[in-house]
C-alpha cells in the first residue's frame, strides 16, 4: 500500500503525541506515533524539491529519529527489568506488574494454594502497608491506611514493601544497565529520578562536545540586540593570520623598518616597550595609490600573528541611528578580546575626514567621535601589556583628515612610489609563476617604468603575459580557440610582449600629486 505524504501539520500533531506518550510512561504508544511520524517525514521529503528546505527536514528527521532510539531504549530496558524482577511482587491492589492476572484478595490468603506464584504468605500483623476491604453490594473495594507502628530494626517479615521498593526505585540508566539508588527518599520521588535521569543525559552529552572540539577556539560573547553586529563584524572583517610576509613586499625599506618598530617590535618585547616607550597608538601610512599601503597592513598583522580587522566606511555605516557608533564600540571591545590585534582601517578620509563643515552630517559627526574616543582609550583596558591593539590606517587623501585624527596616528609614514631595485624586485615578484624568455632584461624593462607604482607594474607583466595568447587566437574562430592545446598558448614572455603592454599601460600617478605628498610629509609626516 502506498504511503501518502503528511502535511507539517500531521507530522507536528503525531510528534506532539509521541512526545507526550513518552513523558506520561507510556512508552509502547510512543513508538508506535514515533515510527508514524518517521513515515510520514520519509514521505514529505522525498516529495520536496527545494534543496533548502529539504536540508532542514533532514536535520528535523535525524532529531526525530533520535528521539525515537532513545524511547526505544527505555522501552528495551524497561522489559529487561520487567523479566529480571519476574514474579516476586505484584503491582497494586489487584493486578500483578508482570501480568494482567488478579492477584487475590486478603480473604484467599489462608486458603492453603502456596503453588501460585502470584500468591504470597500472609503478612504478618501490625506490618506496614494497605489492606483491602471487600464490599459485599458489588461496588469497588476501598483501600484504608493502616496506622504506621513504631518501626523496627527486627522486623519479623517486610517482604511486601521491600518488593514494592525494589519495583519503584530501579531506573534505566546508560548502556542498557539497571541502577538502584542507595537512597529511600528518591526511590519514593519520580521527579527526584526524573532529574537524575536529565542531568546524567546533559552530561553525557556535555562528554561528546568536549571529545569532539576539545581545543575549541574562544569566541566574542554578547547577547541581547548586540549579537546581530558583533556576528555581522566577525563574518565581514576578522582575518585570521592573512599570510603575507615580508618578502612578498618589493622595496620599501624605509617602511618596513618603520612598521617593524612601530608594531611588531612592541609585539615581541613587551617588557621593553613600556613607560615612555610604550606602544604607538596609530600609525598612518600616507602615499599614492597603488604603493602597497594594505599589503603591508597584512604583512604586519602576518608577522605578529594577530587577529586582522579589515575596516572600511561602509563596515561601520548604517542607516539606523545610534548604530553606526555602537558598531565602532562593537568594534574596538572585540578587537581587545582577540587581542594581540591589528585594526587596519583602509581610506580613512572616507570615514573621519574634517568636523565642522557645512556638508557634514550628524550622523558622521558621531561616529567620528566615538572613533577618536576609542582609539585615545584603547590600551587601556588590555590586561596583559604584551596583548597590544594596533591601529593602522591608509589614506591617499591626508590632508582631509581630521586633526585630532592625525594627533593620535602618531607615527605618519610615508609609501613611496618603488626605486629602480624595487621595480626589479616587483617585476620578479610578478612573474614567478610564468615563463620567461632568456633574452629579456628585467633592469632595462624597469628603467622604462620609472615613475610607475607597484599596481600599475602588476598591470604591465599582466598583459605582458597574455601577449603570446592574443597572436595566437587572432583571426580564429571560437571553435578553433576551444581545440587549441595549453602548450601553444603557453609560451615564454618576450622583450617584444613587454614594450608594447609598457605602450598600452600608462602610469596613473602625477608629478603634481607627489608634490602634494611631499609638502604635507614634510609639515605633518613623523617617521
Amino acid at each position: 500500500m502506498r504511503i501518502m505524504a503528511g502535511t507539517p501539520k500531521e507530522i507536528c500533531d503525531n510528534l506532539t503525541l509521541a512526545r507526550e506518550s513518552s513523558m506520561i510512561g507510556n512508552y509502547e504508544s510512543a513508538e508506535v506515533y514515533y515510527a508514524g511520524t518517521m513515515q510520514l517525514v520519509t514521505q514529505l521529503i522525498i516529495h520536496i524539491t527545494d534543496p533548502l528546505r529539504k536540508d532542514k527536514w533532514l536535520q528535523a528527521k535525524q532529531r526525530i529519529a533520535l528521539e525515537y532510539e532513545r524511547v526505544k531504549s527505555i522501552t528495551s530496558t524497561l522489559h529487561s527489568l520487567r523479566l529480571s524482577v519476574g514474579t516476586e511482587a505484584p503491582l497494586g491492589a489487584g493486578r500483578s506488574m508482570i501480568s494482567d492476572e488478579p492477584v487475590k484478595d486478603s480473604s484467599d490468603f489462608n486458603s492453603g494454594d502456596t503453588n501460585d506464584p502470584h500468591v504470597w504468605a500472609p503478612p504478618p500483623p501490625g506490618d506496614r502497608g494497605y489492606t483491602v476491604n471487600r464490599v459485599q453490594n458489588g461496588s469497588k473495594p476501598k483501600t484504608t491506611k493502616k496506622p504506621e507502628p513504631p518501626r523496627r530494626s527486627n522486623a519479623p517479615n517486610t517482604r511486601a514493601s521491600s518488593s514494592t521498593s525494589r519495583i519503584s526505585s530501579v531506573r534505566p540508566t546508560k548502556g542498557g544497565k539497571v541502577e538502584r539508588p542507595s537512597s529511600s527518599k528518591s526511590s519514593r520521588n519520580p521527579d527526584s529520578n526524573k532529574s537524575a535521569i536529565d542531568k546524567e543525559i546533559k552530561d553525557v552529552d556535555n562528554e561528546k562536545a568536549e571529545k569532539s572540539d576539545p581545543e575549541e577556539e574562544k569566541k566574542f560573547e554578547c547577547h541581547g540586540m548586540d549579537r546581530d553586529l558583533v556576528d555581522t563584524l566577525e563574518r565581514d572583517i576578522v582575518q585570521k593570520n592573512p599570510n603575507i610576509r615580508w618578502e612578498d613586499i618589493a622595496d620599501l625599506k624605509e617602511a618596513k623598518r618603520l612598521l617593524e618598530e612601530a608594531v611588531v617590535l612592541p609585539m615581541w618585547m613587551p617588557k621593553f616597550f613600556t613607560g615612555i616607550r610604550r606602544p604607538w597608538k596609530g600609525v598612518l601610512m600616507v602615499g599614492p595609490p597603488g604603493t602597497g599601503k594594505t599589503m603591508l597592513a597584512k604583512a604586519v598583522a602576518t608577522e605578529c600573528e594577530t587577529t586582522f580587522f579589515n575596516v572600511s566606511s561602509s563596515t561601520l555605516t548604517s542607516k539606523y541611528r545610534g548604530e553606526s557608533e555602537k558598531m565602532v564600540r562593537l568594534l574596538f571591545e572585540m578587537a581587545r578580546f582577540y587581542a594581540p590585534s591589528t585594526i587596519f582601517i583602509d581610506e580613512i578620509d572616507s570615514l573621519c575626514s574634517r568636523r565642522g563643515s557645512e556638508s557634514e552630517h550628524e550622523a558622521s559627526r558621531r561616529v567620528k567621535s566615538e572613533l577618536l574616543v576609542q582609539m585615545d582609550g584603547i590600551t587601556a583596558n588590555v590586561e596583559d601589556a604584551g596583548k597590544v591593539v594596533m591601529v593602522l590606517a591608509a589614506t591617499n587623501f591626508p590632508w582631509d583628515i581630521d586633526e585630532a585624527l592625525r594627533r593620535r596616528l602618531e607615527k605618519r609614514i610615508y609609501i613611496p612610489l618603488p626605486t629602480q631595485e624595487g621595480r626589479e624586485a616587483l617585476l620578479q615578484i610578478n612573474l614567478r609563476e610564468v615563463k620567461l624568455d632568456p633574452d629579456v632584461n628585467l633592469p632595462a624593462i624597469a628603467k622604462k617604468m620609472r615613475g610607475y607604482s607597484g599596481a600599475d607594474i602588476t598591470n604591465v607583466c599582466r598583459d605582458a603575459s597574455m601577449m603570446s595568447m592574443r597572436r595566437k587566437i587572432f583571426g580564429l574562430k571560437p571553435d578553433q580557440i576551444k581545440q587549441l592545446p595549453k602548450e601553444e598558448l603557453d609560451l615564454p614572455v618576450t622583450e617584444r610582449d613587454f614594450e608594447e603592454a609598457i605602450d598600452k599601460n600608462n602610469k596613473s600617478v602625477s608629478q603634481d600629486d607627489l608634490d602634494k605628498y611631499e609638502k604635507w610629509m614634510n609639515e605633518f609626516g613623523s617617521s
